[in-house]
């Protein structure tokens, strides 16, 4: 079975994507890129020879056309997506046209947005007291959500939260998450994460919608929400002297 490579290009940072990733992007024949999302100087080492293809401009069925002739005439085919290609990447849909094809996939996981979000606040999702769960989630746009995943329902669980592709409907998004999170919940939205014009507006439930409005923040944004963006938690008990695990031995304390 021939193969192709769908690779995760990262948040915008062109040196956030993986070795493996910038190996396979550099010795690729073609590339197809999400021109509109991934950071050009990705492919900056890409072969002086190579066919680059801006996916923006193209149909599901014109991708799928230029990988299947591509893999076809013995080249090496490589898919480049922003972030990690598993999260809102539509890529369930491309491998399954291949594979019936015959033509097999290998996914390069990438940074996505919302990591890369979390890193450029020096913040934590998972702190201990605060929460030990980070829900990923969109509002519903476009593309539909199920209903028992609507934001509202996810909000019970004052989880720590990210919320892709919807800061165009922050006023929306505030309303179905102050059912359950208090107003005082503070809120960050980071646009174009790791990009050299990323921009971090920060505020509370109350107020995050016309900070966002004001900063005219439209796109390419995540909304993080949560407690974990406080300044209030427990300490780990990885590193607390007196907790015992397999490579420490814990101090008593009299």
């Amino acid at each position: 079975m021939s193969k192709i490579y769908i690779v995760g290009a990262g948040p915008g940072d062109p040196d956030l994507i993986t070795v493996k990733g910038k190996k396979i992007v550099d010795t690729a024949d073609i590339i197809i890129y999400a021109g509109s999302l991934v950071n050009k100087d990705v492919l900056k080492d890409a072969r002086k020879d190579a066919e680059i293809y801006n996916s923006a401009s193209m149909n599901l069925d014109e991708v799928i056309e230029v990988i299947s002739n591509g893999v076809k005439d013995g080249k090496k085919v490589v898919r480049v997506h922003t972030g990690d290609p598993s999260i809102y990447g539509a890529i369930r849909e491309q491998i399954d046209m291949l594979e019936e094809r015959n033509i097999d996939v290998e996914v390069i996981p990438g940074v996505s947005s919302f990591v890369g979000s979390a890193a450029a606040l020096k913040k934590e999702f998972t702190l201990p007291d605060v929460s030990q769960t980070v829900i990923l989630t969109r509002l519903e746009g476009r593309t539909p959500v199920p209903e028992k995943e609507a934001l509202d329902k996810l909000a019970a669980h004052k989880a720590s939260m990210a919320i892709f592709l919807s800061v165009h409907m922050i006023d929306k998004v505030v309303d179905r998450l102050t059912v359950h999170y208090p107003v005082t919940t503070p809120v960050a939205v980071v646009q174009r994460a790791t990009w050299p014009d990323q921009k971090i507006v920060l505020g509370t439930l109350e107020n995050i919608g016309e900070k966002v409005k004001e900063a005219e923040i439209t796109k390419t944004a995540q909304i993080l929400v949560g407690d974990f963006l406080g300044d209030e938690y427990s300490l780990s008990k990885l590193y607390d002297k007196t907790f015992t695990h397999e490579y420490r031995k814990g101090i008593k304390c009299e």
